[in-house]
């Protein structure tokens, strides 16, 4: 038990699916890629590797030309910034005292990875494994540079300056019901406008257009995930959305979002930016996105539900929109 503030921090017991040292630890190489590989949340992977399917579909599209290399090198550097994103968040966490004090989670998808607060690795350990997977992602980032031009550092700047803002002070966005905002950007609009110049060397009104389904679907995501953490979130001082919203306000949000999703591929239709029939899928997204509306308040059961509805929401989403760009209208 240690005392953060005048809040005092008690160490929650391991819960039933969550990483243990008895599995995870140890010094064969084995042990140490699994520990490496799974501290990283890689179940959250496809929040970057979607939008960069969509951007770069739609950038072949547009430039009549694919480029595999330049895919794979940025497919590469954003997943790798995505898991120092995420290590650096767990610290964050862990400092802040949220995830220590956080009995309702439900792993894996919130409460963080739990690595620290069971003893895997230390907060030192998780820091340094933090920095080193944004330094390779930030490493392939100038072999864009090498290849692309100079424009690519704006791309990355912004996606590794947004995440690390996210969680870290003196911006702790994530803390000041901003980081919500933050991951729209950061895993919608702008890896899907990045990848789609790197293909086609030009950002059109189709790209941003395109991007829009993915961030509102992935905060979507985070804000069904921050749910169970509430309380947590509260008494450490971290005042995300739903914190700020309630159990009412963040339903309706939540709602909001998946609308605004439908919305913005119903503009898309309007302007021809995709066939009328690429609106078959999203009507159908709305029968998940009513279940995990209708879970926000309810039991954890219920809860882990409307998570795993929302993040197939996204999944077939924004599988979906990439397919679109090969589509013959």
């Amino acid at each position: 038990m240690t005392r953060h503030g005048s809040v005092v921090l008690r160490m929650t017991p391991i819960t039933a699916g969550e990483p243990t040292r008895d599995t995870l630890c140890g010094n064969s190489l084995q042990r140490v890629l699994k520990r490496y590989f799974w501290s990283t949340r890689p179940m959250f992977f496809p929040a970057s590797i979607l939008p960069m399917l969509v951007g770069s579909a739609w950038g072949w599209r547009e430039a009549g030309a694919f480029d595999p290399l330049i895919f794979v090198v940025a497919l590469i550097a954003v997943v790798l910034v995505h898991a120092g994103i995420n290590v650096v968040n767990d610290v964050a966490d862990d400092r802040t005292g949220t995830d220590r004090l956080n009995h309702d989670r439900i792993h894996p998808f919130t409460g963080g990875s739990r690595f620290i607060q069971n003893g895997i690795m230390t907060s030192a350990e998780m820091a340094r494994w933090g920095k080193s997977l944004l330094a390779a992602g930030a490493a392939l980032g100038i072999v864009l540079v090498v290849l692309k031009g100079l424009a690519v550092l704006a791309f990355g700047a912004i996606g590794i300056g947004l995440g690390i803002a996210y969680s870290l002070p003196p911006l702790a966005l994530g803390a000041r019901g901003l980081g919500e905002l933050a991951v729209a950007i950061g895993f919608g609009t702008l890896p899907v406008v990045g990848s789609f110049w790197l293909q086609a060397e030009t950002v059109s009104n189709n790209a941003v257009l395109l991007s829009l389904p993915l961030s509102f679907w992935v905060t979507a995501v985070l804000l069904i995930n921050e749910l169970p953490d509430a309380e947590a979130d509260a008494l450490a001082g971290k005042r995300t959305l739903v914190v700020r919203l309630g159990i009412g306000g963040s339903r309706w949000l939540y709602t909001v979002l998946q609308l605004a999703a439908f919305g913005a591929l119903l503009v898309a239709a309007v302007y021809g930016a995709i066939p009328w029939l690429g609106l078959i899928l999203p009507i159908g997204l709305f029968v998940p996105a009513v279940i995990a509306a209708r879970a926000i308040g309810k039991s954890r059961s219920t809860l882990r539900c409307g998570i795993l509805c929302t993040l197939w929401i996204h999944a077939l989403g924004g599988i979906w929109v990439a397919g679109l760009a090969f589509s013959p209208f």
